[in-house]
């Protein structure tokens, strides 16, 4: 009878954890269905020191960069109107393909987890790219790839100083001139856009 009255005190004192945790992500707007958080709370598991959990999330997060970039190409050469966009879209398909190859095969030599469907993030920046039509697509898609890029080439700026772990570091480094030259021509295509309309 004993046994009975804790097991049934130990399902509660479960369930009840289990709606509090249920809560907690509700309050904070987490999504368990987001890859990006899936990944983050695996590598969190796994890693015990923050630097390594630092490491991890880097490559988490370039991992949700890279799969934006390629979804996002792929939209910009089914519906750009310039050939220049078309021409964008095609080469962020095909670079951040490679990188994500290249990140994929890091990762896994450092035991990290790293999302490999687009993030919720990354479906909202689609849809709302998707919406738009005509030369507003093609100023659209320009002017989001200025703005992921700059904000990629800081958080690989910031890897290649301060990530823990040397490959990781030499990776993000390795990374930044490309980034920078995406950003370049993601300029050049913004500022053609807006001449077109």
């Amino acid at each position: 009878m004993k046994s009975v009255r804790m097991t049934a005190r130990r399902s509660l004192a479960y369930l009840g954890g289990l709606s509090l945790g249920l809560f907690v992500i509700n309050a904070c707007g987490g999504n368990p269905d987001d890859p990006k958080e899936i990944a983050e709370d695996q590598n969190e598991e796994r890693f015990d020191d923050r630097k390594s959990e630092k490491d991890a999330n880097f490559l988490v997060e370039a991992a949700a960069i890279n799969l934006e970039e390629i979804k996002l190409g792929e939209l910009a050469q089914q519906k750009g109107m310039m050939d220049d966009t078309k021409a964008l879209g095609k080469m962020m398909v095909k670079e951040h393909t490679a990188a994500l190859k290249d990140l994929k095969k890091l990762a896994d030599s450092k035991s990290i987890t790293i999302p490999e469907v687009l993030t919720e993030d990354g479906q909202d920046a689609y849809d709302d790219l998707n919406e738009e039509k005509g030369m507003k697509f093609d100023e659209e898609y320009a002017s989001m790839m200025v703005r992921g890029h700059k904000s990629a080439i800081r958080k690989f700026e910031n890897a290649s100083s301060n990530a823990e772990d040397p490959d990781i570091r030499n990776w993000a480094t390795s990374m930044l001139p490309s980034l920078r030259a995406h950003l370049e021509n993601s300029n050049i295509c913004k500022d053609k856009a807006k001449e077109m309309k």
